[in-house]
């Protein structure tokens, strides 16, 4: 197919969680058709690039992050025709589809797993780690990203295990072996030929295990010096972006616990075109034991994001997705200041150096939900964390329900899509939503309402979307950070002769901001009187 005018480096891309998207079936579940059916909502806000989380075969271990087979779509969202009347009519919008890529583990249904558990002879069994244990103790001290071992005993071979680095029923893949890295390629190459643009990359700097010997002990992670960001890691990725290159499509890699010189490695040898980070997503949890929270400051939010714009030369750039909770709910003022909290941080996200990526509802305000109880639950790495802490620290399913809920509960972020306040929020035609959806629906936090609604979050996102879309600055300009205090990020974006300069007031406190002959180009409120008033962001020029 076609290439298309634009760079991805100067869109903003919106990533759907396809689960609670649109449901176009009424089977509770949203589907593919639904995501072809908000299209026209999508270019409406200015989007030319979507992110679709996982949609291929899967057993919902982990709700679509435990794929089955590759190349065929789970019937809960739809056919291959499905996706490629998707890729269709976002073509016409000038909208391009990025498919997620979850290739670190499979799930231990996938059919290379189940070969392998079945002849040991196999040559599936080198597809993956199978390893005899140490006595009667595992191959290694490795534990999950979840908590708990990292090794699971096969059942019916003698003291034989397989490595998992998230859950059992996602058995990691073997790069170490050739033939994993060609079907790595096939697969990519199945979907550029449909027409897809890019891959979004799941826990991409972990899939080469350099040995497999014990780690430095942690009570998570134990063992990731021998497999995070290897050397053969970016010798691996840069052989599947040139696969990329071949069809003009574009990487974007998931890299945990890295540091700006690493990602700054995997820029310059072309293993990735986009980077996430999650410094700043740590800001108001405890970096020890990430289920207890913690103040949030707004400065904890402010200076990690600014100091990776220093030191990278491009970076994707959010502020919530499917695995954290919602912004608004962690970083803004959901009582007294909902609209204005939101806006500023709209202001902040669009206007910062690299790729900005907004998740779907975040554009609308959505929350955390507030009618979430224990029996509503589905978040698997939210249910582990419930047992370590029951085990640990003697607590009640409740009072750990409660601790995980207001820090790592992802079910938050997972919520149905609130299109308008009529039954179910337009997710669907009433049939039970997978997860329950946020009651606030009702009250003008949704689509329609906000359309209307001149003021809205919607209708500010519509704004800065569009000022950042016809801004060369905001798109190719470069970053300084001017001062960064406890509560305001000021910096300005600049383009060889010309610069602008951002301003935005994360906390509920007015703070003087004296500015001499400015021309103010977008304010997140009425009007600028030298100073910021709680939540105020400005965009300016000098003037003369």
């Amino acid at each position: 197919m076609d290439k298309f005018k634009y760079n991805y480096k100067n869109s903003v891309i919106y990533q759907i969680y396809p689960l609670s998207f649109k449901d176009d079936n009424n089977d509770g579940i949203g589907d593919l058709k639904g995501i072809i059916s908000k299209l026209d909502y999508l270019q409406s806000l200015g989007i030319h690039l979507v992110w679709i989380s996982p949609f291929y075969l899967t057993t919902m271990k982990d709700n679509g992050y435990d794929i089955v087979d590759y190349y065929k779509i789970d019937p809960r969202f739809g056919t291959v025709d499905d996706l490629k009347e998707l890729i269709k009519e976002a073509r016409k919008r000038d909208i391009g589809i990025v498919m997620d890529l979850v290739i670190n583990h499979t799930s231990t249904d996938h059919i290379w797993f189940k070969e392998a558990l079945k002849d040991p002879s196999s040559k599936y069994r080198d597809y993956y780690y199978f390893r005899k244990g140490k006595g009667k103790k595992a191959p290694n001290n490795w534990n999950t990203s979840f908590s708990g071992s990292a090794w699971e005993k096969v059942e019916g071979e003698e003291n034989m295990y397989y490595l998992h680095l998230f859950t059992k029923e996602q058995a990691d893949l073997n790069y170490h072996n050739r033939e994993v890295i060609e079907e790595v390629k096939n697969i990519l190459r199945h979907y550029l030929e449909m027409g897809v643009v890019g891959f979004r990359c799941d826990v991409i700097n972990l899939i080469y295990k350099t040995s497999l010997e014990n780690g430095k002990f942690r009570f998570f992670n134990c063992g990731k010096e021998h497999y995070e960001s290897q050397e053969e890691n970016f010798e691996i990725l840069a052989e599947f972006r040139r696969v990329l290159e071949e069809y003009g499509a574009f990487f974007v890699g998931e890299t945990s616990n890295i540091t700006p010189d690493i990602a700054n490695k995997f820029l310059d040898r072309k293993c990735l075109d986009i980077f996430f980070e999650f410094t700043h997503s740590m800001c108001d949890m405890s970096s020890f034991v990430p289920i207890l929270k913690k103040k949030f400051k707004p400065k904890n939010l402010i200076n990690p994001i600014l100091k990776w714009q220093e030191l990278v030369p491009t970076i994707g750039v959010y502020l919530e997705n499917h695995d954290q909770r919602r912004s608004i709910t962690r970083f803004g003022n959901e009582d007294k200041y909902f609209k204005e909290s939101a806006k500023a941080l709209s202001m902040f996200l669009l206007t910062l150096k690299g790729t900005p990526f907004i998740y779907q509802g975040e554009e609308i305000g959505m929350t955390d939900n507030k009618d979430f109880v224990y029996e509503d639950l589905d978040d698997c790495l939210a249910k582990y964390a419930i047992g370590t802490a029951r085990k640990t620290l003697k607590l009640s399913g409740n009072k750990a329900y409660k601790l995980v809920n207001q820090t790592i509960n992802r079910d938050h972020a997972r919520t149905p899509m609130q299109w308008n306040n009529s039954e179910n929020a337009s997710f669907n035609n009433g049939t039970k939503p997978w997860l329950k959806i946020n009651s606030n629906y009702k009250n003008g936090i949704n689509v329609e309402d906000e359309e209307k609604d001149k003021t809205s979050i919607l209708n500010f996102y519509k704004t800065m979307i569009n000022f950042r879309n016809n801004s060369e600055i905001l798109k190719r300009g470069g970053f300084c950070r001017v001062f960064a205090n406890k509560n305001i990020a000021f910096y300005k974006r600049s383009l060889e002769n010309e610069e602008i300069f951002i301003a935005v007031n994360l906390s509920k406190k007015e703070i003087k901001f004296k500015l001499d002959k400015v021309n103010i180009l977008l304010n997140t409120h009425n009007n600028f009187e030298n100073k910021l008033k709680p939540y105020q962001g400005i965009i300016f020029k000098k003037g003369e």
